[in-house]
């Protein structure tokens, strides 16, 4: 008597989960990079929309997503859409960068300096890296992150109209920083992206890449791939910044590859979107490979973001330092889950991962969920979590010298952070996200 009710349930389920499914069709796909796209379409039809039984989805729920409501961008709609603000477009350093691309709904917009484009730098948009690095982009896409990831990791890799490629040729050396940003205004549009990043033995760059959008009426959505390798003894500092309006469904899958000697230093902020769920893995494949992750988030009002990280150590003598710190305000939702895994053989493994968070109003609420697995025995491999308040002891030193209560949590607020800002190497971008968690704190 009470199994067919169950069936009836799981029925219906599934109905409800196929309506709320993309409109999306493969006569969409882009012209360029024709067979990767219809191998990612393949992969997209595949797999549904990620439920709550899915383990990595637990504390993110998409049964509100609208996804038949998503279209995507004419080219050139841009012309017809909020243009990109000018403090997005800043030097990050003296007067120009040393290459910037802007990525906007329907066309792009690119510079590279001269001096580094003859050195051999490719610092471009997918559309034009079909026409002049044809065997580089194919060689290069979809060999870190997989579209068999994941169902928006699929979407992403069949229908990115926004691509950058940067390619550093061994043993260079590229001292200015490169930028590039993503502009994705418009009520009900989707904006997919995809960054390939390949930095080759003994090379080194510097790399700033921000997601933004106005704060309009309405819902956008955003579903993005990043791949980033680090050859040999090479260095990469990636700062991943997302400003997203508060209409923003965003999705991303991005993963790093360190090989044997190189460095990576991988810096994340988020202050926007709707909900956010973030995959970001960091592989450590070669002997003395290095890599850290910091990360910054401020949530307020009913924003949702969930980043799920994991440092995986395939190789001996390898370090990994995870510190992600989050603050919370209004009815807003923080999760964090982190895995450091430790492969048979990677004995001197050295790992560790941190997540602090700060709750500043009754309903705001923050998850945090470290983990280990480790399958070598010799190692040194730790990790903290907290969740808590305002410490007092501050707030009361504070307004003891005549500070008033909410200039003294400010203050509280902004030194929680300090040691994650200092990170972000450039100071008009470090200024910008602080300015964001003041107007956060009111």
């Amino acid at each position: 008597m009470q199994e067919k009710p169950k069936v009836v349930v799981s029925r219906q389920r599934r109905t409800d989960s196929s309506k709320r499914d993309f409109t999306f069709t493969q006569a969409d796909l882009p012209a360029d990079l024709a067979s990767f796209r219809i191998s990612a379409w393949a992969a997209f039809q595949t797999r549904s929309l990620p439920a709550t039984t899915d383990e990595a989805w637990r504390r993110t729920d998409l049964r509100l997503f609208p996804a038949p409501d998503f279209k995507l961008p004419k080219l050139g709609a841009h012309e017809d859409l909020p243009p990109v603000p000018e403090v997005l477009l800043k030097p990050l350093v003296g007067g120009q960068h040393g290459g910037q691309i802007t990525l906007l709904a329907g066309g792009s917009q690119i510079f590279l300096d001269e001096t580094l484009a003859k050195k051999g730098i490719v610092f471009t948009d997918f559309f034009t890296a079909e026409k002049t690095h044809p065997d580089l982009l194919a060689k290069l896409i979809g060999q870190i992150v997989k579209p068999e990831d994941g169902k928006f990791a699929a979407l992403a890799s069949a229908l990115s109209q926004n691509g950058v490629l940067l390619y550093v040729p061994k043993n260079v050396q590229v001292e200015a920083p490169l930028h590039s940003v993503l502009w994705g205004p418009g009520t009900d549009l989707s904006h997919f992206s995809h960054l390939i990043v390949y930095v080759d033995d003994g090379a080194s760059v510097t790399y700033v890449h921000e997601a933004a959008s106005p704060d309009e009426t309405g819902h956008a959505m955003h579903a993005g791939v990043v791949e980033i390798h680090v050859g040999e003894n090479a260095n990469l500092r990636f700062v991943e910044l997302q400003s997203w309006g508060r209409g923003v469904w965003n999705f991303s899958h991005e993963r790093a590859r360190v090989q044997r000697g190189g460095n990576l230093d991988w810096i994340f902020g988020a202050v926007g979107s709707r909900l956010t769920k973030n995959f970001s893995d960091l592989d450590l494949v070669g002997e003395g490979a290095q890599g850290r992750m910091s990360g910054f988030y401020f949530t307020d009002g009913h924003q949702h973001l969930d980043h799920d990280t994991q440092q995986n150590h395939f190789a001996p003598h390898t370090t990994s330092d995870l510190l992600f710190k989050g603050a919370l305000k209004g009815k807003s939702r923080s999760v964090w889950q982190g895995m450091i895994y430790v492969a048979p053989g990677a004995q001197k493994t050295d790992g560790y991962q941190a997540n602090r968070n700060i709750v500043l109003s009754e309903e705001a609420r923050a998850d945090s969920i470290p983990g280990l697995e480790i399958l070598a025995d010799d190692v040194r491999c730790t990790h903290g979590a907290t969740v808590g308040k305002l410490e007092q002891e501050p707030l009361f030193y504070l307004k003891s010298r005549g500070i008033p209560q909410s200039e003294a949590e400010r203050l509280v607020v902004e030194g929680f952070f300090d040691p994650i800002m200092q990170r972000i190497p450039f100071e008009g971008v470090r200024e910008r996200f602080q300015q964001s968690i003041l107007q956060k704190m009111g």
